[in-house]
């Protein structure tokens, strides 16, 4: 009798877990991604929409304006992400310092579209 028990509950879990990942299995099988969770679907609202490649709106980005290649580009010492500058002649003050720019990040090229540049103190 406990052995029958025990099949009969080890079935029900099986069946549970099933039916619970079920929907993600179908998902990748027919090449979509699962359902969001709930931080994917917080994050994916900061992102720009389908298709769109830049920031709606303008963001802060820190770092150094070095030159790089020939070309003025914010480095970002903690992400280690280098920025190219939609205006590299505002930024030619700052050489070499900290400094805080505004503007639209255009995810394609990396490139930030300037809106300001100030130092950070």
């Amino acid at each position: 009798m406990k052995t029958l028990l025990l099949h009969l509950s080890l079935a029900a879990a099986v069946s549970i877990l099933t039916l619970a990942l079920a929907p993600s299995v179908h998902a990748q099988q027919a090449g979509q991604d699962p359902a969001p969770t709930a931080a994917q679907q917080q994050n994916q609202a900061q992102m720009p929409s389908s298709g769109d490649t830049a920031t709606h709106e303008d963001k802060a980005f820190t770092g150094r304006i070095v030159k790089e290649n020939g070309d003025l580009v914010l480095k970002d010492p903690v992400s280690k992400v280098t920025y190219k500058l939609s205006d590299p002649a505002k930024a030619k003050e700052f050489v070499g310092k900290q400094v805080k720019v505004t503007g639209k990040l255009d995810m394609n090229s990396n490139t930030i579209e300037v809106g300001n540049i100030e130092p950070l103190s």
